[in-house]
């Protein structure tokens, strides 16, 4: 089997739910394929450089895949059949990536910091 790196662009009209909802779509054809999806991150809805069949903003989510191409290439021709996905891409990796990704780990470190001055605040009203 060989490893992928799987991206997805969904419409902005569609919701956060709908937007993993196909996710999980994707995860089960896979597995109906034989292979398995190792992580799966939703990047959430973010800015185009430029509009894309007149979307200016788009749902991201990526996929770490281990599946056979046959399996692949189905997942690819149900994205092209479905009309909420805007784009895709499929690249084929010599290993899997299972860290979070830097945008994601970017905002993991945010949430830290904001975890951090918040205890700072109560502390500082408690001794009032």
């Amino acid at each position: 089997m060989a490893l992928y790196e799987h991206t997805v662009m969904t419409r902005q009209d569609i919701s956060a739910q709908q937007a993993e909802a196909l996710n999980d779509t994707i995860k089960d054809l896979i597995v109906a394929g034989g292979g398995s999806v190792a992580k799966i991150e939703y990047w959430g809805l973010r800015n185009l450089t430029y509009r894309v069949k007149k979307n200016r903003k788009a749902h991201y989510s990526l996929l770490a895949v281990d599946a056979p191409p046959a399996a692949m290439a189905e997942v690819e021709r149900q994205l092209s059949i479905n009309e909420d996905v805007l784009r895709w891409l499929t690249v084929r990796v010599e290993e899997l990536d299972l860290e979070l990704s830097p945008l994601l780990a970017r905002r993991e470190r945010e949430r830290e910091r904001e975890r951090e001055r918040t205890p700072r605040d109560d502390a500082s009203s408690d001794a009032e």
